[in-house]
């Protein structure tokens, strides 16, 4: 591996080559496992409009008390993505997944971290597949490492602030990037969609207003706010410089979202409305990056879980 790229060397695992449907090899026949190209980051040589890279963790939903199962998410992420087929002349690298090996978070955040460094240094977008919700505090520093003099903005849509403190006797977890981030970054700016009053302690709505964390509740996220919540993304998005996307899986109702590491049986609706404020975000020009946290394949029931992810990541693909 590239001297200092990672902490340990079994942290990295290479890309191997997507397969899938062939139905023929002209253009017109083209899935996205027959065109994606296969990069491993000592190189990092090829070119693209997108590079992925798995973030094969869950020690931080292990520790935050969640269901585990979400280290094998990035597999399963990119089965569900192989079979698409391809609409636009869009070229997409395959970079291999960061491992988080036993208990060691902090060591798997940083590796992400440099391997989205590396990527965004070559002018490539970054999806990253996680993964638990700790994905964001490594994707975010990369991309911090990246643009260190421009307002990053995270938008998040989760049921969850996850801005709890840390307890120093646990580590991070998936539930405390954003504290971590608040307290590292002068220009923080998060703005978050579907949060769940009852999923989160007064402690979180307090931590989220002294921060000057714009929100919007899944109850008020309905059609009949459309205006209202356009108006609070632009108003924030005007605000920023480079966009950073993250999706919480856990953000959405239960029987849409069946494989999370906690189930919201009152989330969100992945609907028409839903796609509306998405595409709004994921078309913008200040989009650099974008991932899935918190897929559990051991509690999916017809990957429906994985195939919603994945049709998130084709909509970023082709926005």
């Amino acid at each position: 591996m590239e001297n200092g790229l990672f902490n340990l060397k079994q942290m990295y695992e290479k890309a191997i080559p997507w397969t899938g449907r062939i139905d023929g090899y002209s253009d017109e026949y083209l899935r996205w496992h027959q065109d994606i190209k296969t990069e491993n980051l000592e190189g990092l040589t090829e070119s693209a409009d997108f590079g992925i890279i798995g973030f094969a963790c869950d020690e931080g939903v292990r520790r935050n008390k969640g269901r585990t199962g979400a280290k094998m998410g990035p597999e399963l992420i990119r089965k569900a993505c192989a079979n698409f087929p391809i609409i636009e002349n869009i070229q997409i690298a395959d970079y291999g997944n960061i491992v988080c090996d036993g208990p060691n978070l902090e060591e798997a955040q940083e590796n992400l971290a440099n391997a989205v460094y590396k990527i965004q240094s070559k002018n490539i977008k970054t999806i990253v597949f996680g993964g638990g919700h700790e994905v964001m505090f490594g994707h975010y520093s990369g991309l911090r490492k990246a643009y260190p003099n421009q307002k990053i903005g995270i938008l998040n849509f989760d049921a969850h602030f996850d801005n709890r403190a840390i307890d120093v006797s646990v580590g991070a977890t998936s539930g405390t990037g954003f504290w971590q981030i608040a307290r590292q970054d002068e220009n923080y700016n998060y703005l978050a969609i579907g949060i769940q009053k009852n999923s989160n302690t007064k402690v979180l709505f307090q931590e989220a207003e002294s921060t000057s964390t714009t929100y919007i509740l899944a109850e008020d996220f309905v059609p009949e706010n459309e205006n209202k919540i356009y108006q609070i993304q632009q108003k924030w998005m005007d605000s920023i410089d480079i966009l950073y996307v993250t999706v919480c899986l856990d953000v959405f109702a239960a029987p849409f979202a069946p494989g999370v590491s906690a189930t919201a049986y009152n989330g969100i609706m992945p609907d028409y409305f839903f796609k509306k404020i998405f595409r709004k975000a994921i078309s913008s020009e200040k989009l650099k990056a974008f991932d899935i946290a918190e897929l559990n394949p051991d509690h999916d029931i017809d990957n429906r879980t994985a195939k919603l992810a994945a049709s998130f990541v084709y909509e970023v693909v082709n926005a």
